[in-house]
């Protein structure tokens, strides 16, 4: 048997509000889903003016970040994106009912090495979306780390 590290209440609150406290400082009104290693949401907040079809795309980023153990723009950027058209993984956007969100921001949470879920954003462009996901990723980070655990923060994560 494996002991393994749960996302709670408590990280995704600090996630959240890290990410929309970035948005609200780039001016620009985001949908934010920390979800745990499953996909299931811990918690989704869209902030006031956000799109009404900003919760299930953050979900569905959220959900292909923590499956796939990778930031979701990771499978269409060139050249070796697996999901560019002729590539291993074309046409992997259709799976899971259409879930499987394939562009910019989503990323896995990678807790002392392992994906303990993600944190999914839309409302953005992908730089916007970006940098609230990595202030979420920070936030973990500075929270976790007194406790001696170790948070990857950055773009371009895969596992």
């Amino acid at each position: 048997m494996k002991a393994a590290l749960k996302l709670e209440l408590r990280e995704a609150r600090t996630m959240v509000a890290a990410a929309t406290a970035r948005a609200a400082a780039l001016g620009v009104a985001q949908t934010v889903c920390v979800a745990d290693e499953a996909g299931i949401p811990l918690l989704i907040e869209r902030m006031d003016g956000a799109r009404v079809t900003g919760p299930q795309i953050a979900w569905n980023k959220a959900f292909t970040a923590a499956g796939h153990k990778r930031s979701t723009h990771l499978f269409n950027t060139p050249p070796g994106g697996p999901a560019l058209p002729g590539n291993e993984a074309f046409g992997i956007q259709w799976s899971f009912e259409g879930r499987f969100a394939t562009f910019v921001g989503g990323f896995p949470i990678v807790v002392d090495g392992a994906v303990i879920g993600g944190i999914g954003l839309s409302g953005g462009n992908g730089e916007q979306d970006t940098a609230c996901g990595l202030a979420g990723l920070q936030a973990l980070a500075d929270l976790l780390g007194p406790e001696g655990h170790a948070v990857r923060v950055e773009a371009d994560i895969r596992l």
